[in-house]
């Protein structure tokens, strides 16, 4: 008998380990953050934390994968996709089979898939595609912007994805650069205003928050990335990747801008930018990264490199890789976007921590960053995506939002011969009217880089959108007769009898470097097209492009000039204005130069001589019905 009790003892403290057991702190949502990160960090082996810091891309990873190697992140490069025209529903199978991969190891830690969604969610077939930020920086709305923002979060999270790319807060001081269509303005003021796209993707942060800390809020947004950190905007003769030469004052005052905003708005990521400054690869600049951004500016996210962005610290890239690794890691970059030889990086980083050429803080300073941002999207709690929000993919009420913002972006250069006999608004009810040129009838062409395909596609067969050629056909008298010659020679346009003609070209689909141009000229034959039909009627040129373009020679032969920037899906939006359902009310947020030999050249320069100003932008009144 005596013995009982001590069995009954046994029971209970048998019981009480289970409990203990089962009980783990940095799985229980009540916890605080920081809480859960001391919990998690204090079981995770140097294994699991590099693990945590590699970054994949979407074609080299696996369930097996994931597992084997603890990957913290996976993303979709430029037109990666599962895929052709994939559905919503095929890319969460895709997510949540690289998820359930992660879910499987002892932690259980989920991974974060990550994907560019730089003007909506750009790589998905039937997403709606928004203008590019150049055209958005001419609406002067932040509101605009936001909407927009929540409006791609919704999209992106309906494919089962929580992380985007996106915004770019470069400020592009120089048309040149590949990338300047990617930039809001080349003023500092404006891309620092547009920086409301981060809670427009994240959510609002909550009242009396603690600056710098990240903050997405559930399921229907998104953690967001600011880049390319810093000047990726201002390097010498726009040439992407290169040197941007400027004083730390001119870098903070003028590049910097957009940064303060979006920390302050409780961002989750920061690329890292290819670019140098005076001469040092941002990747390897502890002094920006560590110094400014984590300790002066307090920023509590976590830093990410670009697209073998390590990489390219070495020229040839990739010549000394383990110096590539110390260099960028030692910087404080906190992930790696690899994205293809994660063993190589891997087993590169654990040998220099074993021995102790990183030091183990640096590790864990990484790691407790991105298991913040993991634990305040709520990827513990919601790891697996569901199909809730595929209604939300190209929805009605985002290409409504998609039309707003091109009619608001279109900026008016010129109208009508002199200031008192205007050309614009279009009359609907004509008899006949000519549309012409390369970009009417190309709905590839309106959306530019960055769409379906990394460099962008011709054609109409992409995506579902509506050229400008529809939407004109959408919106005159039905007794107007439109007739669509991509190139016209000028004798047809004579004998024809044609009311006026809407003349639409531009630039051809490109990104990054395949964009830096030293001539900036209209795609051929958009020039001849002006001339053909120009020299013959009135007419009004649209011109799609990602910058100012050279013009200045067709000035005097357009009777109407309109920049429409890359507009994306939504080509209703340029017939609303045109034909006076809406006014124009958009302003340059670029400089538009005269010739390409002024350049660069932006506001308040000593040598300011431009085609059309910074600021620049003819209104007109929408017309009564």
């Amino acid at each position: 008998m005596a013995r009982f009790p001590f069995f009954l003892m046994g029971l209970v403290l048998l019981w009480g380990a289970i409990a203990e057991a089962e009980y783990i702190k940095y799985k229980d949502p009540k916890q605080p953050i920081n809480a859960r990160i001391k919990d998690l960090m204090k079981r995770m082996t140097l294994e699991e934390k590099i693990g945590q810091m590699t970054q994949i891309e979407r074609s080299v990873a696996s369930a097996e994968v994931m597992k084997k190697y603890f990957i913290g992140s996976v993303l979709s490069g430029g037109g990666s996709v599962p895929v052709k025209q994939a559905s919503a529903e095929t890319w969460i199978k895709m997510v949540n089979d690289f998820q359930n991969g992660s879910l499987s190891t002892r932690l259980g830690i989920p991974m974060m898939y990550g994907i560019d969604a730089v003007h909506g969610h750009n790589n998905v077939y039937k997403a709606t595609i928004f203008p590019h930020n150049v055209g958005l920086g001419a609406t002067r709305d932040p509101e605009l912007v936001k909407r927009i923002g929540a409006a791609t979060a919704l999209e992106v999270r309906a494919t089962g994805i929580p992380y985007v790319f996106a915004p770019c807060i470069a400020v592009c001081r120089d048309p040149r650069w590949g990338r300047c269509y990617e930039s809001y303005s080349e003023d500092p003021q404006v891309v620092r205003a547009m920086t409301e796209i981060v809670p427009g993707l994240q959510g609002e942060i909550p009242a009396g928050s603690r600056r710098g800390v990240p903050f997405v809020a559930g399921k229907t947004k998104v953690a967001a990335c600011t880049k390319h950190y810093v000047g990726d905007g201002g390097t010498t003769n726009g040439i992407n990747e290169n040197n941007t030469v400027i004083s730390r004052h001119g870098l903070l005052s003028i590049h910097m801008a957009g940064y303060y905003n979006s920390v302050i708005k409780g961002v989750s990521t920061v690329m890292v930018s290819y670019s140098s400054w005076n001469g040092v690869k941002m990747h390897t600049n502890r002094d920006l990264i560590t110094g400014f951004l984590k300790n002066t500016l307090r920023f509590r996210g976590f830093v990410i490199s670009d697209w073998q962005g390590i990489d390219r610290i070495t020229s040839p890239p990739h010549a000394n890789y383990s110096f590539s690794i110390q260099a960028g890691i030692s910087a404080g970059i906190d992930m790696i976007m690899v994205p293809f030889n994660y063993t190589e990086f891997i087993d590169g980083l654990t040998d220099q921590v074993k021995r102790n050429i990183i030091p183990m803080s640096r590790i864990d300073d990484a790691v407790k960053r991105i298991l913040r941002v993991k634990f305040t999207m709520g990827l513990f709690e919601n790891p697996i995506a569901d199909e809730t929000l595929v209604n939300q993919l190209g929805s009605q009420e985002h290409r409504e939002l998609a039309r707003e913002a091109v009619r608001k972006s279109l900026v008016l250069l010129k109208n009508g011969k002199s200031a008192d006999k205007p050309l614009l608004p279009l009359p609907k009810k004509a008899s006949k009217i000519l549309v012409a040129g390369s970009h009417a009838d190309n709905l590839g062409y309106q959306c530019g880089g960055w769409t379906i395909e990394w460099q962008g596609l011709g054609g109409n067969n992409l995506t579902s959108g509506t050229t400008i050629l529809t939407a004109i056909k959408n919106t005159v008298h039905p007794s107007t007769e439109v007739v669509y010659k991509e190139n016209p020679d000028s004798q047809i346009v004579k004998s024809d009898k044609f009311s006026y003609a809407i003349v639409v070209v531009g630039e051809t689909p490109y990104a990054e470097t395949q964009g830096d141009s030293m001539n900036l000229t209209i795609a051929e034959p958009g020039p001849r097209t002006i001339q053909n039909v120009c020299g013959a009627i009135n007419c009004v040129v649209v011109i799609v492009s990602g910058r100012p373009v050279v013009i200045q020679p067709y000035v005097k032969l357009m009777d109407a000039v309109v920049a429409a920037w890359l507009p994306g899906t939504e080509g209703q939006g340029v017939a609303d204005v045109l034909f006076g359902d809406y006014g124009f009310t958009g302003k340059l947020s670029r400089t538009w130069f005269k010739t390409v030999d002024q350049l660069p050249m932006n506001v308040g320069d000593r040598h300011y001589d431009p085609l059309f100003p910074f600021g620049f932008g003819l209104a007109t009144q929408p017309i009564k019905a």
